[in-house]
C-alpha cells in the first residue's frame, strides 16, 4: 500500500490523532479503501517530508508494531529536523552509477568483462562506447529505462526522448525550490545550482581552485552570502562538495578542509550535459572542450556512489589533482582524471615532487597500464568505481 503525501495531501488527516500503529493503519484504510495485511503488504509513506508527523509515527510502528512492513520515502527527506532516534536508518538513492548502467543494458557478456577488470582493446573499445553512452543518459532511472527502452528505434528518437526527461527533471526542480526551501531564497537556490556547470567550466584553464561566485546572483559575491544555499542544495542530494587541499595532503583530509575553499558537482552527468547543451553527437566524438571536466563530475559521481562524499583535491601554485584520496594505512593516493588518450600530466609531476606519494593513479580515455604495474597505475575513466582497490 502506497501513501503519497505530495499527491493527496488529505492523507496526512490518518496522522492528526492517534499514532498507535492500528489506529493510523485504520485511518489509512478509511482513506483509501484499501486493506492493509500486516503479514504480507507493505506500507509506503511516500513524500514523508510532507508529513511530519507520519515521521513521529515510525517510531510507534517500529516500537509496537515491529513486524510490520514499513518504508518512507522523500525528496526532501534530507531536509528533516528530526527523527526518531535508533528506529530509522536511512539509506541515501543516488543516481544509477556506471556498473548499474551496464545492468541495465542487459548485455551479461560486457557487464562480465567490466566486473573482470578486463584489459584488452576489445573490451576497451566497447565499454568506452557505453561509458560516452553514460555521459550522456546519466543515471536517472527514468533515463536510463527509456534509452534501453528504445533501443530498437532511431538513434533520434532515443535522444529525444532521454533529453525530454533531462529537461521534465531539471524543471521540476526548481520547482521545488520555492516548494521547499522554507525561509531561504528560492531565486539564491537557484542561481546557484543553474551555475555550477558554467563555475565548472571556468576550471579548464587549471587556475581555478574553488567556487568562485562573481556574477552567480548580483550584488551578492562572498562565500557566507552562498553557504546556505549551497548547503541546502548538498543535504538534498543536488550538488556534490570537493574539496581543495593546498601544500602538504596528510590524513585525515578532513581535518584540513577549509568550507570556503569548496568545488561543486552537479549530482548527474547525463543532466550536467543537459544544462550545458551538449548534443549527444559532441560526446560522442569527445572533441568538444568541457569533456574533461564531465569526466570529472563522472568519477565524483562514482566515488559518491561508493560513500566517498565529500570528496577533497590537492593545488599547489597552477598545479592541480582532481582527487586524492586515503587508503586503509592513512596514505593519501592522487588521482588524476584525464578524459582523453593524452597521459602525461605536470600536475601530477608536481604532487609527486611535493608530496612523494607511495603510489599514484591517473584516469583516463585509454586502455590503461598492465594489472602487475603497482607504482605507477593507469586505468580507464570507467573503472573509476576499482579506484579504492588500487590503493
Amino acid at each position: 500500500m502506497r501513501v503519497d503525501f505530495l499527491e493527496n495531501p488529505a492523507l496526512a488527516d490518518a496522522f492528526a490523532g492517534s499514532l498507535t500503529p492500528d489506529d493510523v493503519i485504520s485511518n489509512i484504510e478509511l482513506l483509501t479503501g484499501q486493506i492493509f495485511h500486516p503479514e504480507t503488504d507493505l506500507l509506503i509513506l511516500d513524500e514523508i517530508g510532507e508529513c511530519p508527523r507520519a515521521v513521529t509515527a515510525l517510531k510507534f510502528f517500529a516500537e509496537t508494531a515491529p513486524t510490520y512492513f514499513v518504508a518512507a520515502s522523500g525528496s526532501n527527506i534530507g531536509l528533516l529536523n528530526s527523527f526518531p532516534v535508533g528506529k530509522v536508518e536511512q539509506l541515501n538513492l543516488r543516481p544509477l552509477s556506471f556498473r548499474e548502467f551496464l545492468w541495465a543494458s542487459n548485455e551479461p557478456l560486457l557487464i562480465k568483462a567490466y566486473e573482470a577488470q578486463a584489459n584488452t582493446a576489445a573490451a576497451h573499445t566497447m565499454l568506452f562506447d557505453k561509458l560516452t553512452d553514460y555521459y550522456f543518459t546519466g543515471g536517472m532511472p527514468e533515463a536510463v529505462a527509456s534509452w534501453f527502452e528504445n533501443k530498437e528505434k532511431s538513434i533520434i528518437e532515443r535522444v529525444n526522448a532521454v533529453s525530454k526527461i533531462h529537461t521534465d527533471l531539471i524543471a521540476g526542480y526548481k520547482r521545488d525550490f520555492g516548494k521547499y526551501s522554507g525561509k531561504l531564497d528560492a531565486q539564491l537556490i537557484e542561481a546557484v545550482f543553474s551555475n555550477i556547470p558554467a563555475q565548472l567550466s571556468t576550471v579548464l584553464d587549471e587556475s581555478v581552485k574553488r567556487y568562485k561566485f562573481k556574477g552567480v546572483f548580483e550584488p551578492k559575491s562572498r562565500y557566507a552570502e552562498f553557504e546556505s544555499p549551497i548547503t541546502w542544495l548538498h543535504q538534498c542530494r543536488l550538488a556534490l562538495k570537493n574539496y581543495p587541499i593546498e601544500g602538504q595532503s596528510k590524513s585525515p583530509l578532513a581535518a584540513y578542509q577549509k568550507d570556503k575553499m569548496v568545488k561543486l558537482f552537479l549530482l548527474d552527468v547525463g543532466l550536467l550535459n543537459r544544462m550545458l547543451n551538449t548534443s549527444y553527437k559532441e560526446i560522442k566524438q569527445q572533441g568538444y572542450e568541457y569533456k574533461g571536466f564531465i569526466a570529472e563530475n563522472f568519477v565524483q559521481q562514482e566515488f559518491a556512489t561508493l560513500g566517498v562524499e565529500p570528496s577533497f583535491s590537492w593545488y599547489n601554485s597552477r598545479a592541480e589533482i582532481e582527487f586524492i584520496v586515503t587508503n586503509k594505512e592513512g596514505l593519501v593516493v592522487p588521482v588524476e582524471v584525464k578524459s582523453g588518450k593524452r597521459t602525461r600530466a605536470k600536475s601530477l609531476q608536481s604532487y609527486i615532487t611535493k608530496c612523494a606519494p607511495h603510489k599514484t593513479i591517473k584516469l583516463t580515455g585509454t586502455q590503461g597500464s598492465s594489472p602487475l604495474e603497482q607504482t605507477h597505475i593507469v586505468m580507464p575513466l570507467y573503472y573509476a568505481e576499482f579506484v579504492f582497490d588500487r590503493i
